[in-house]
């Protein structure tokens, strides 16, 4: 059974930073594509940035320049790096992996940016 844990969320003030983690444990072999997505209330859920195996990393244009995706296939982890955070960015986050047996998705992390 595959399982994607997160961690990092919280409660910030507008221009500060968190990080979020994502570890999958269990039976995944082949990764394709690591990635985050957020869904804000109301809203759908969008991708926020991904890295694919091999391949460059895509970022959502309201992120780009302030978040910064990596990931470490030894660990089987990914990570984001969010800077300069902005009220908008107020969503819950959720990892995504997507691999030869199919996608997985975390169960979310809730990140507000209030002052």
């Amino acid at each position: 059974q595959v399982q994607l844990v997160e961690s990092g969320g919280g409660l910030v003030q507008p221009g500060g930073s968190l990080r979020l983690s994502c570890a999958a444990s269990g039976s995944i072999f082949s990764i394709y594509s690591m990635g985050w997505y957020r869904q804000a209330p109301g809203k759908q859920r969008e991708l926020v940035a991904a890295i694919p195996d091999g391949g460059s990393t895509n970022y959502a244009d309201s992120v780009k320049g302030r978040f910064t995706i990596s990931r470490d296939n030894a660990k089987k982890m990914v990570n984001l790096q969010m800077n300069s955070l902005k009220p908008e960015d107020t969503a819950v986050y959720y990892c995504h992996v997507r691999s030869n047996q199919g996608d997985y998705w975390g169960q979310g992390t809730q990140v507000t940016v209030s002052s």
